[in-house]
C-alpha cells in the first residue's frame, strides 16, 4: 500500500450516509439476469442502470444488514457500490463524503496502472513481459550492477518480485519510498537501489517498483501514463475525470494517489470481469486480465498476487489501497464491489469482511428472487436512521 495521504477521522466521529438507490417501476418485469458467456445485455459507458437487489437475485435483508452493521460499529468508510449482473443495487455514500466526489484511491491506482502495460504490450510499444527493465532506459547508466539487475524484467516488476532492497513498503512505514521522493530523480534512484536477491525469489512490496511502470510507459508510448489512460482506457469507458499527479520529473504516480469517482472504480472491474471486453471492443487483451489476476506468486496481504492486482484463492481478486480503497471482483457471483474508506491500519479489512459475510451471501440466486417489499422497506429504513444526525 502507499504512504498515507489522508488522515483518518477519529474513531468517535459519528458517520451518517446517504444512499442512492433506485428501485425499478414494480409494475415492470424484472430484467432477466444475463448469460456470462453472452456478456452484458448494456455497458455502463453513460453510467450505470439501476435495479433491485431481488432483480439480481440478492436479498436486501442481508444488505440492509450490511448498513447497519457499518452504522453500529462506526466504521470509517466513505462509499459502498454494489454491482451485479452490470446493475448497480445498492449505492452508498456516507458523511461527509459526497456522491459524485472523486476519492483518493492510493493503491489500487497500481491495478489501473498495470492495465496500461497490457495494452501498451498489445500495441506494441513493449515488447513483452520479459523484456529486461534496463533495456527501457538505454541512455541511463545504474549503480550497483550486478548479474540480478540485469535479470530482472519487467515481469518482476508486475509480480512484486523485483529482488531490489527496496524497503518502501509499510513492513519498512515507507523509508524507501520517502527516500525516492526526497532525490533528485527517482527513476535513477530506482535503477540505483542495490540488489537483495535474484529478481523473482519471493514477493516483495515495492512501490517505486510501480513508479517505474508509469516511467517504462512514458518511455515507450511517449506518452505520460495519464494521457495514455485517457486515450486508450479511460475514454472508452466514459471515465472522464480523473486526478493523478506526477513527480517533478512530469511522470505519473504509478503506485498511488489516483483520485477518481467510486462509479468510475466500478468500471474497472467491470472490464475485467469481462476479460478486458467493453462495448464490442477489447479495451485490455484477455490473456492479460487473467495474467493479472492469477496467482502469480504468493504474497502478504493476501493469498497471491498477479500483475499489481491481489488475488485470494477463494476466486476473488482485488484492486487494494491504503486505508480501505478496495474494487473487488468476484467471477463466480458476477459481482464488482467497490469500497472508500478512510479507516485505521487495524480496521483495514473490514470492507472484505463485509463483502464476505453479507455481499456475497446476499447473492443467493442466478435468477431473479420474488420481491420482497419487507426487504427493501428495512434497507430503507436503516438508511433513514443512518442519515440522522
Amino acid at each position: 500500500m502507499s504512504e498515507p495521504v489522508l488522515t483518518a477521522r477519529t474513531a468517535t466521529a459519528f458517520v451518517l450516509f446517504i444512499l442512492f438507490f433506485t428501485a425499478c417501476n414494480a409494475h415492470q418485469p424484472a430484467p432477466a439476469i444475463p448469460s456470462a458467456s453472452n456478456g452484458p445485455d448494456y455497458w455502463p459507458t453513460a453510467g450505470w442502470r439501476t435495479t433491485t437487489p431481488e432483480q439480481q437475485g440478492m436479498d436486501p435483508e442481508l444488505l440492509a444488514e450490511m448498513f447497519a452493521t457499518i452504522q453500529e460499529e462506526h466504521h470509517g468508510i466513505d462509499s459502498v457500490t454494489v454491482i451485479r449482473n452490470g446493475y448497480l443495487v445498492a449505492d452508498a455514500t456516507f458523511f461527509p463524503f459526497r456522491p459524485d466526489a472523486k476519492h483518493i484511491i492510493h493503491s489500487a491506482t497500481k491495478s489501473i496502472n498495470a492495465a496500461l502495460i497490457g495494452i501498451a504490450i498489445e500495441q506494441g510499444h513493449i515488447e513483452s513481459v520479459q523484456q529486461p527493465v534496463l533495456s527501457f532506459f538505454p541512455g541511463r547508466t545504474a549503480a550497483n550492477l550486478d548479474k540480478h539487475k540485469e535479470a530482472m524484467t519487467l515481469e518482476h516488476l508486475l509480480m512484486m518480485a523485483s529482488g531490489w532492497e527496496c524497503r518502501d513498503s509499510y513492513l519498512y512505514r515507507w523509508q524507501g519510498l520517502e527516500q525516492m521522493r526526497r532525490s533528485d530523480d527517482w527513476v535513477q534512484f530506482m535503477l540505483d537501489l542495490p540488489m537483495a536477491e535474484a529478481p523473482g525469489s519471493r514477493f516483495e512490496y515495492c512501490n517505486g517498483a510501480s513508479f517505474l511502470l508509469s516511467a517504462i510507459l512514458q518511455e515507450t508510448t511517449g506518452m505520460s501514463a495519464a494521457e495514455y489512460a485517457d486515450a486508450h482506457l479511460f475514454g472508452p469507458l466514459g471515465i472522464t475525470d480523473v486526478t493523478w499527479p506526477a513527480n517533478p520529473q512530469g511522470i505519473n504516480i504509478g503506485w498511488g494517489e489516483m483520485r477518481m469517482r467510486p462509479h468510475d472504480m466500478a468500471k474497472i472491474g467491470f472490464l475485467y470481469l469481462n476479460e478486458g471486453r467493453w462495448d464490442g471492443e477489447q479495451i485490455v487483451p484477455a490473456a492479460w486480465v487473467d495474467a493479472s489476476t492469477r496467482k502469480q506468486i504468493p504474497a502478504t496481504l493476501q493469498d497471491g498476487y498477479g500483475y499489481q492486482w491481489w488475488v485470494a484463492d477463494t476466486g476473488t481478486y482485488m484492486a487494494l489501497g491504503y486505508a480501505g480503497q478496495f474494487i473487488f471482483v468476484v467471477p463466480e457471483q458476477e459481482l464488482v464491489v467497490v469500497f472508500t474508506s478512510d479507516l485505521s491500519e487495524r480496521d483495514f479489512y473490514v470492507p472484505q469482511n463485509l463483502l464476505d459475510t453479507f455481499i456475497i451471501p446476499a447473492a443467493e440466486s442466478s435468477t431473479p428472487l420474488p420481491a420482497n417489499p419487507a426487504g427493501v422497506r428495512q434497507l430503507e429504513s436503516r438508511i433513514q436512521t443512518a442519515a440522522q444526525r
